[in-house]
Order: C-alpha cells, then sequence, then structure tokens
C-alpha cells in the first residue's frame, strides 16, 4: 500500500525460484488477490461480532496457519532455520506488527465503530505507508503515483458517501475510529519493512509470523477467557474461523508480501482500495445489497488510480 519505490523498491527483485509460476510472479495479480480476501474477512468480522471475542479470533487465527504450515513445510522450516535465526529481530518486528497488532487492533476496533467509518480511515492506508517510506527509508514518490492515491481515494470517499458530501460531514469518531486509525499505521510500517525480510521460502516467512502472532496475542486471549468473554461454538463461528485462518492470514498476506516484494510498498498501496469494491459485490451477493450510480463512479475512479499509482516513473 505505498506509492512511491525507493532506493531498494524502485528496481523490481527477480522471481524466486519458489514462485516460477505465471500467476504467482505477476504482483498486480497478487495484491488483487489479497484485497479480496481481506474484504472477505471484513464481512467475516461483521458478521460473527458478538460470538467471538476479538482476542480469540486474532489468536486462533494464527495458531491454525501455524500448525498446518509447520505440517505441509517443516522440511523448508529447518533449511531455512538459520536464516531465520540469523535474523530473528526482523521477523519478530514483521510478525508483532503485521500480524499479532494488526489483526488483534483490527478486531478490537470493530467493536466500537462502524463499517462506514473504517472506511474511511482504510482509505488513508496508501498515504500512510507512502509517508512512512519516506520517512523511514527516504523513499521518493512521483507526481504520477501521488494522483493516482488522490483519485483512488476519491472514489472511496464517493462509495462511502453514497454520493453525498453530507454524509462525511455527518461523520462522528470515536475510540474505536482512533483505534482503526492506529491500526492502519501499523499495517504501514510492516508495508515499508518488508524489505528488510530474509530471503527464505515463502512458507517458511509465513509459518514464522504466524507463530509470532500467535504468541503476541495469546497472553491476551488468555486475559480476555478469565475475564468471561468465551468464543460461541456454532457452524458461523467455526465456518468464520476456518475462512480467516486460511485466506485473509496465510494467502493474503503470503500473496501481498510477494506483490510488495515485487513492485515496492508505495506501488503496491494503492491496491487496497479495492476492498471497497470487493465488499460491495460480496455483500450484493451475500446480504442482498444492490449496486447504485455512486458504486460505478466510485468504482471506475479507484480502478483508474490503482492503474495510475502502479505505474514507475517514467513509464506511460
Amino acid at each position: 500500500m505505498t506509492v512511491g519505490a525507493g532506493p531498494k523498491s524502485a528496481k523490481s527483485p527477480p522471481a524466486s525460484r519458489h514462485w516460477t509460476a505465471r500467476g504467482l510472479a505477476n504482483p498486480y495479480l497478487l495484491l488483487a488477490v489479497a484485497s479480496l480476501f481481506w474484504s472477505g474477512n471484513h464481512i467475516v468480522g461483521r458478521a460473527i461480532g458478538g460470538h467471538v471475542p476479538p482476542m480469540a479470533i486474532s489468536t486462533i487465527r494464527w495458531l491454525i496457519p501455524a500448525a498446518v504450515l509447520w505440517a505441509v513445510a517443516h522440511h523448508h522450516i529447518r533449511r531455512d532455520w538459520p536464516v531465520i535465526r540469523a535474523q530473528w529481530k526482523i521477523m519478530l518486528w514483521l510478525g508483532l506488527t503485521g500480524g499479532a497488532l494488526f489483526t488483534a487492533l483490527q478486531y478490537v476496533g470493530l467493536q466500537y465503530t462502524s463499517a462506514l467509518n473504517v472506511s474511511v480511515l482504510n482509505s488513508l492506508v496508501p498515504v500512510l505507508i507512502v509517508a512512512t517510506a519516506a520517512l523511514l527509508f527516504r523513499d521518493r514518490v512521483s507526481p504520477r503515483q501521488m494522483g493516482g492515491i488522490a483519485l483512488s481515494s476519491a472514489g472511496v470517499l464517493v462509495i462511502i458517501a453514497h454520493g453525498r458530501l453530507e454524509t462525511l460531514k455527518a461523520l462522528g469518531f470515536n475510540w474505536g475510529d482512533l483505534i482503526i486509525l492506529l491500526n492502519m499505521i501499523v499495517f504501514a510500517i510492516y508495508a515499508v519493512y518488508l524489505r528488510l525480510r530474509p530471503q527464505i521460502h515463502w512458507l517458511s516467512f509465513m509459518f514464522v509470523l504466524a507463530v509470532i502472532s500467535a504468541a503476541g496475542t495469546l497472553p491476551f486471549f488468555i486475559w480476555e477467557t478469565l475475564a468471561g468473554h468465551r468464543l460461541q461454538l456454532t457452524w458461523l463461528t467455526v465456518g468464520s474461523i476456518a475462512y480467516v485462518s486460511i485466506f485473509p492470514s496465510v494467502l493474503a498476506f503470503a500473496a501481498w508480501n510477494r506483490g510488495v516484494e515485487l513492485i515496492g510498498a508505495s506501488r503496491a498501496g494503492p491496491f487496497v482500495h479495492l476492498v471497497p469494491i470487493y465488499t460491495a459485490l460480496l455483500a450484493g451477493a451475500l446480504l442482498g445489497e444492490h449496486l447504485a450510480i455512486y458504486h460505478v463512479a466510485g468504482f471506475a475512479l479507484i480502478i483508474a488510480g490503482v492503474w495510475l499509482a502502479s505505474q514507475r516513473a517514467g513509464t506511460a
């Protein structure tokens, strides 16, 4: 979710031998898929509100992937362990920010604020990534990419405002909004620091990320349970946990990480604006909501902005 390419992201690194398939080497497809899975997480998060405490879903969301990844990729993990051990500090940092903290703050914030407000704040992510990358790594942002961010952000605002400026003026912000804003900053930090991740197999990286994320939220899960906030086991909660443990956790993060590796966090950032498009389509299919003219106008701005911001400086 960034916009400009810095010294290390200006030139896309060659695809590793682990990502030789054409689809897995296409950063735009990967980033679009990641946004799709994250949009599904928003719908699931709303569906299980009141049924699954935030720390419970945050911990289980990473415990299950950790167990599954160890079972299917333990040979990669053993081979990569010397590199992981040598670079444990950056792995710990990425796991605590992108996994534990980002996931926990997301579910906590959704307990106190509306989906509309979350959409507004989520539209700030590309800008936050650009600012974070510029501050921490001195990345440069081209005017074209800034224009793309502005265009896609305008599209998001058109959708969440239902095409009416007075809707935005009427928004009220609370502690939940501040939590979500903090969460967006956390994700921006994670995105720009991905350039320092060790060069290991993606399954090894996801396993370590899952373990650190689960360990980071587990103490709060225990406290939450002792306080009387317990998980309600129903078909809804079981199915929701299965979804968030596979798609927005492992697959979305793996796709996002690879996309950022290929084109840099700044150019990848605007793809987060695809989330409202996916959410609207899923809501229409699952909740019976219908597309309106403002949806179409907003989608057009978002797609144009994403395309513009994903272009390299100097390209047509």
